[in-house]
Parts: structure tokens; sequence; C-alpha cells
């Protein structure tokens, strides 16, 4: 989503645009607020720390939504702060958390990020749909080479093609691919 396709959907419904921001990314901005404030909040924390970030997100929309990108990273940017925050803010509430333990738990969650880990599963299920929109038997053909490593011959055999024909119809298939992939807004 966009940040000029928020502002038009904003021009003829405030309240619409809310709800698709919300059906858009909500399950992305509470994994970022959950993965940060998990040790030391509630689950009632975390959601209001999530209703806080889209009220920011809402407040961003009114203001300044005029560009052709994607939001994701404006809503990452602003979930992560967010959360950070409400973190710092449950613990010096609580005051029983040290700065060296607030450290140590950095350095675990640096170990695994929940955004990336979404973001990543976004990616594969993005790819797989564009995939399976190249039709039969383009979209077998790349699924045996890149996810099962067979080479041509052994594609070949399983759908009743010669090698020659399996390696064109795969480079022709991977270009497609290639231009589905930019079109959906992915970087190849």
């Amino acid at each position: 989503m966009t940040g000029k396709e928020l502002a038009e959907m904003m021009r003829y419904s405030v309240s619409d645009c809310h709800r698709a921001l919300v059906k858009e990314y909500g399950r992305y901005v509470y994994a970022i607020v959950y993965n940060k404030i998990r040790s030391c909040g509630t689950k009632e924390d975390v959601e209001e720390c999530v209703s806080d970030v889209f009220a920011d997100i809402f407040m961003k929309c009114e203001f300044d939504m005029s560009s052709d990108t994607d939001i994701k990273a404006l809503v990452s940017t602003i979930a992560g702060r967010k959360a950070i925050d409400r973190f710092r803010s449950l613990c010096a509430r609580a005051n029983h958390i040290t700065d060296t333990e607030e450290e140590d738990m950095r350095a675990l969650a640096s170990d695994f990020s929940v955004d990336e880990h979404v973001d990543r599963s976004e990616m594969r299920r993005v790819l797989l749909d564009k995939i399976d929109e190249l039709g039969e038997p383009d979209s077998t053909i790349i699924i045996q080479k890149f996810y099962y490593n067979r080479n041509s011959r052994e594609i070949a055999k399983s759908i009743s093609m010669t090698d020659v024909a399996v390696r064109a119809r795969c480079s022709r298939a991977i270009s497609k691919l290639r231009a589905k992939l930019v079109e959906a807004g992915m970087s190849v």
C-alpha cells in the first residue's frame, strides 16, 4: 500500500482508510511490538502500544502521504520506536531491570528478529503466488529447478518434455517471474 493510495482512500472515507490500514498491517505491527515488549509487558500493554502505533500512522496519513513508495518501512519504523519507548517506560515503572540486563535482552532479541521473519514469510508467499500465476508447466519447472534442485533432464522426465524444451521454458518463465515480482514491488 502506497502513501498516495492511502491519501486517495482518506479523501473518500477516513474510517475505510483506517480499516484498510489496520487490516493490511495489523499483524505486522503486533509482531514488532510483541517482540520488543514481551519480556516486561502484559498483553494489554502490547495492545495499547499497537493502538498507539496506528494512531501515529493515522496522524502521519493526514499530513504527509504523497509518496508513491510502499509505506511498510514507515509502519515498521513507527512500530519499532513506539515499542522501544513503551519498553523503557514499562521497565522504568517496574524498576526491576538494570542497564546490563537491558543490554542482555537486546543481544538476545538481535539473534532472532520477528520483523525479519515476517518480512521473509511475506516475500515467500508473494514469490510462490507469482510462480503459481505462471501456469503449467512453467510453475512446475521453476519449483522443481529451484526448490528441489533438479536438473533439466530430471524435470523433463517428470513432465514428459525434452531437456531442451525444459531449459527454454525455464528461461522464459524466469523472465516472466522477474517482471511479475518487479510489478509486485519486489526488487530482483
